[in-house]
């Protein structure tokens, strides 16, 4: 596995851009920052604005969730670092929230760049919402992309890390709208001895030979 050898998005299974930036915690390399564990990489369109303050103080209730899940959290935008420490002051104030994880000042775009967070027909000047969730090797696992005027989904990103984690751990897949504690579905047979194994398989819910759910 190697570094992306393409400019703009990157794609699932493509190791994360790794970067140099100031944040509000400090500068920092993001794969030594990363230490092993998940991270959710969220941009935002700009400091001072009333979705992504929702968004932003959100991810803030939640994170400790986040950390129980062996994930961090790290936000995004193109504004400076004295915007950042203001707006975190603002929100603490107006919202009774404090932001916990650290915010990137990508004043020179570089971080938006390498991840293709600027999407010149929605704003030449901002970045749009996405989302990166990237495993403790630094693989890019999924990546969501919300417009300008939508908030995103925490619930829905959550049950996503869960899902990836699961699949991971348990090897096999996850329906649609899963969520823990569902049924997850068995990787299909690829042999013609596996699909006679499947034929009595007493754990094993049984739609077809190729679609098989069971209980971890």
């Amino acid at each position: 596995m190697t570094e992306a050898a393409h400019t703009g998005i990157p794609r699932i299974m493509d190791s994360a851009p790794d970067f140099r930036a100031d944040t509000t915690h400090g500068p920092i390399t993001f794969s030594d920052w990363q230490k092993g564990s998940w991270v959710i990489l969220f941009s935002h369109p700009a400091d001072f604005t009333p979705v992504c303050s929702t968004e932003l103080t959100e991810f803030a209730r939640r994170n400790d969730e986040f950390t129980r899940r062996n994930t961090k959290l790290i936000g995004i935008s193109i504004d400076s670092i004295h915007s950042h420490l203001a707006w975190r002051e603002n929100l603490k104030q107006i919202l009774d929230v404090e932001i916990p994880y650290p915010l990137i000042a990508d004043l020179d775009m570089k971080v938006s760049t390498a991840y293709g967070m600027l999407h010149p027909a929605a704003s030449g000047t901002a970045t749009v919402r996405a989302v990166f969730v990237i495993d403790p090797h630094r693989m890019v696992r999924a990546l969501v992309y919300y417009p300008m005027n939508v908030g995103r989904n925490i619930d829905e990103i959550m049950r996503l890390l869960e899902a990836l984690q699961t699949a991971d751990k348990n090897s096999c897949a996850l329906p649609v709208n899963w969520k823990p504690g569902d049924k997850v579905i068995v990787p299909p047979p690829k042999t013609v001895s596996e699909v006679k194994e499947r034929e009595g398989h007493k754990e094993y819910e049984r739609f077809d030979f190729y679609l098989n759910k069971k209980t971890l």
